[in-house]
């Protein structure tokens, strides 16, 4: 199967460009009540992913939101851990990083940010799977 057909695209996902302040990720991260959104940069490349410990740890090392205006969301994310995959790459791959992310950034071959795939996605996909095929042996 092609990771396409659980590509949530970009158009209808959340993220947030890498130059925007610290203030407005936290303000974009809480208005919609994700734990982690990715970032990508001026060029539509995925940089990484902004978490709510990232944005944690920015508060208690500048001592105040008000500092925080002055510093971007690049200047805080802490780790690589949420890698991102190619839209060419198999269902092995993905599923080996779902099981330790929420959601897995895509890009395209220059590396260019097109969406996610989420664990729910997936694991609807495969629950939808064995609905089917748990149908068709009652037949």
């Amino acid at each position: 199967m092609n990771l396409i057909f659980l590509l949530r695209p970009k158009d209808e996902t959340v993220y947030i460009n890498s130059g925007s302040t610290v203030r407005q990720g936290l303000e974009k991260i809480r208005a919609h009540g994700f734990t982690a959104i990715p970032v990508i940069n001026a060029s539509d490349e995925y940089v990484g992913t902004v978490s709510e410990g990232d944005f944690l740890w920015a508060l208690c090392e500048s001592g105040s939101i008000k500092a925080l205006e002055k510093r971007t969301v690049s200047d805080i994310i802490r780790s690589k851990r949420d890698k991102a995959v190619k839209v060419s790459a198999d269902m092995n791959e993905l599923l080996l990083l779902i099981m330790e992310q929420n959601f897995v950034p895509v890009t395209d071959d220059r590396g260019k940010f097109i969406g996610i795939v989420t664990r729910r996605d997936i694991i609807k996909y495969f629950h939808d799977k064995e609905q089917k095929e748990g149908d068709k042996s009652n037949e």
